[in-house]
């Protein structure tokens, strides 16, 4: 090697990226490297290496050349190497050498693909806010290892979002996975298949039956304003002035016959999915018996057992029922979207964000229905929003009984019986409790693994989603404290599958996430409700800018514009930085989702207010609030 060599050599990071072909995280950790190397040829040397087949890739990793341990012998400081199990396998060394065997020339471990991009983001811009900077998750030594005797390297239990979406990760970092799930009927006998509650009996069914209420209103007080199905005679009558049309009826057996069966269609390309992805499914209920074996039953009650080296609880929650006689009675939310008769009149328990949905697609699509409320809607949102949409509930014929418990429920012919608290009674054709929900964890035997869920919630603690028992995790909602919402459940298994098989330190990030609640007036909203940004910060270090709008698509509705549209950001005085939005109108997820992006990115007030909003627009509302509550100025829109 000449001088000049030398000092190139010397000067120049080379790194290599070692994985199996059809990896895609190698794919992706190499094309990355090989881009940087492009920009910087003096600074930065990729060194691929290629292995046809995952199992030529672990023969060389881990058995036959076993290079992850001679990587960790190399150098100290390098021992978590040992562990690495996932394709990629990177690192850098002094020298460009081909050679993967015999003496191994490494200057540092990186680790797998999530490490290898930090990295490079860190090599690119080094600087105080640079990736290496970030928050990482620090997990207990759970004792996993490789060429252990067990099953599976991880076990999952439950087959709702999170489970699917960590089995599926863990599998394609290269680890071997099963998935147990089995549904236990509903007190009222229902029962579904793979996928969880958000695709049997939650977000799908619910979005789809919300959409039938949405559907069945526009008919009645939007079409025949804009001329659809309006008769010449009909004109002639109207004298230019149209009407709502009161008529038409709803086939409950159809909606719940056509969302039942694309529900059904969902649940095999689950199946398929995990298929594909090489995870093992079983159709068995998992009980613990002990932290590295959990026994199986079958549906026909057939058991066995099942290894493993990790175990990740994904089991979500189930909802609270009724405590008061006759509370058996009642349906819930794992009934109602199956229902095998016209629910008829409704009486709905509890003022939940469940409650209020399913009273407002059955209130849209005809049906009789009463709203029984404890104190206050919505707890934990915001409490100006949620007033607004029990106002609009009620103007849209919700019946609502305030201060109001369900005392007992008793038959009373075919019909059934409510007496609430105050001594009044009245019957319904079905009670739906919608009151809570608590973790699915009664089954599992966690007392065989040493965790003790939570008494008044049944949900498992835990820390970066390890619990006590350090080789057993948990996602979704069966986690306390986690938000109960799919794609949260989905993004925390998916960053601790990475974390456990492939080097990531990455933790979920639990602030700031979107949701919606899709009452009949829809409700967006991400970060701090009004109230309680002001608790935590104080009323004097925070701006609420607020407007009321009349969505365009209303405004030719005479029964529609009577009603307004809301909008309002949560500032904090001194840094200006948003602290929250809501958005109270149509199509409120698809205008709330873009904003908690900019959320996430730690946006300003200026930020949203200088965006050129789409007109015209909801969403273009937000961008053009400018009225603030201390103000007392009309916040009313006004012109387009």
């Amino acid at each position: 090697m000449t001088n000049a060599a030398a000092a190139s050599a010397a000067t120049k990071s080379i790194i290599h990226v070692a994985g199996f072909k059809s990896c895609g995280f190698y794919k992706r950790a190499a094309s990355v490297v090989a881009s940087l190397s492009l920009l910087f040829p003096n600074k930065l040397q990729l060194v691929e290496h290629e292995f046809s087949t995952r199992d030529e890739y672990r023969d060389w990793l881990i058995h036959d050349t076993n290079f992850r341990n001679q990587v960790a012998n190399a150098k100290q400081g390098n021992l978590r190497a040992s562990s690495h199990s996932s394709s990629p396998f990177c690192w850098t060394s002094n020298g460009a050498g081909e050679s993967v065997g015999g003496d191994v020339d490494v200057k540092e471990f990186i680790g797998g693909c999530d490490d290898a991009l930090d990295w490079c983001r860190a090599f690119a811009q080094p600087s105080a806010s640079s990736a290496t900077d970030k928050e990482e998750a620090t997990m207990v030594p759970d004792g996993h290892a490789p060429g252990h005797n067990y099953d599976y390297d991880l076990l999952v239990i439950g087959g709702g979002s999170g489970g699917l979406a960590a089995s599926k990760e863990a599998a394609s970092l290269g680890a071997k996975v099963a998935v147990l799930d089995y549904v236990k009927p509903s007190p009222a006998g229902s029962k579904w298949g793979l996928g969880g509650t958000c695709v049997n009996v939650g977000c799908i069914p619910k979005k789809l039956m919300h959409n039938a209420a949405l559907i069945s209103e526009n008919r009645k007080v939007d079409a025949p304003h804009y001329g659809i199905g309006v008769t010449k005679a009909q004109e002639e009558e109207w004298m230019g002035m149209s009407q709502d049309d009161t008529g038409g009826e709803h086939s409950w057996e159809t909606l719940k016959t056509n969302v039942q069966n694309h529900i059904r269609g969902l649940n095999f390309k689950y199946r398929v999915d995990l298929r594909e992805n090489e995870v093992t499914y079983k159709n068995n209920l998992g009980t613990f018996l002990d932290a590295h074996t959990v026994e199986t039953t079958d549906k026909k009650g057939k058991k066995g057992t099942v290894t493993f080296s990790r175990c990740l609880i994904a089991v979500g929650g189930r909802p609270t029922p009724l405590d008061c006689p006759g509370g058996e009675l009642a349906i819930s939310s794992d009934d109602i979207f199956s229902l095998d008769r016209d629910p008829g009149r409704v009486l709905c328990a509890g003022a939940s964000y469940i409650s209020l949905e399913c009273a407002g697609f059955l209130r849209g699509i005809g049906k009789d229905v009463t709203v029984c409320v404890r104190s206050i809607l919505l707890r934990g949102f915001d409490r100006e929003c949620a007033d607004l949409i029990g106002n609009y509930m009620k103007s849209e014929g919700v019946k609502f009984r305030e201060e109001s418990t369900i005392a007992k429920l008793e038959k009373s012919g075919d019909r059934i019986k409510a007496t609430f608290s105050n001594g009044e009674s009245d019957e319904f054709d079905t009670v739906l409790a919608a009151i809570g929900r608590s973790g699915d964890t009664g089954k599992l035997g966690l007392d065989k693994v040493n965790i003790t869920p939570k008494s008044n919630n049944s949900k498992i603690e835990a820390k970066f989603e390890q619990t006590s028992t350090p080789n057993i995790y948990v996602v979704g909602d069966v986690m306390d404290g986690c938000p109960e919402l799919t794609p949260v459940a989905i993004h925390a298994g998916k960053h601790l599958a990475r974390r456990l098989f492939g080097g990531s330190t990455q933790p979920m990030d639990y602030r700031n996430v979107c949701t919606t609640v899709f009452t009949p007036l829809e409700y967006g909203t991400v970060g701090y409700s009004e109230d309680d940004a002001i608790e935590e910060m104080g009323k004097d270090d925070v701006v609420v800018y607020h407007k009321f709008f009349v969505p365009l698509e209303w405004s030719i509705s005479p029964t529609r514009g009577v009603h307004q549209g809301f909008c309002k950001a949560i500032v904090h005085k001194h840094t200006n930085k948003v602290l929250g939005l809501h958005y109270l109108g149509p199509n409120a997820g698809e205008v709330m989702q873009g904003f908690g992006t900019a959320m996430k990115i730690g946006c300003t007030f200026e930020d949203i207010i200088e965006t050129v909003g789409i007109h015209p627009t909801t969403a273009e509302e937000i961008t053009t609030l400018s009225i603030t509550k201390d103000s007392g100025k009309d916040a009313t829109a006004a012109g387009c």
